[in-house]
C-alpha cells in the first residue's frame, strides 16, 4: 500500500503507549492498534484531527506516501 501510517514512530518519539493515547483522545484502542501496525485500510478525518491535536503534529507527520515503482 503506498500510504503508510507513521503512528508507531510518533509514539516512539514521545515514549507514549497506545492505551494512554486512547485515553487522551477517546479513539478506540483497536483503531489505534491498526494504525500503529499499519493495518488500517481507512482513517476518519476526525481521528486524524484528534491524533494531530494530541501529538502536536500534522497529518503529514502521521501518514507517508510512497509511490510504488
Amino acid at each position: 500500500m503506498p500510504v503508510r501510517s507513521m503512528l508507531s514512530v510518533r509514539l516512539g518519539e514521545r515514549r507514549l503507549k497506545i492505551t494512554e493515547l486512547a485515553r487522551q483522545t477517546g479513539i478506540s484502542r483497536g483503531t489505534l492498534t491498526r494504525l500503529y501496525h499499519d493495518e488500517a485500510d481507512r482513517v476518519d478525518l476526525d481521528v486524524l484531527a484528534r491524533l494531530c491535536a494530541a501529538l502536536g503534529c500534522t497529518v503529514a507527520d502521521l501518514l507517508e506516501y510512497r509511490a510504488e515503482v
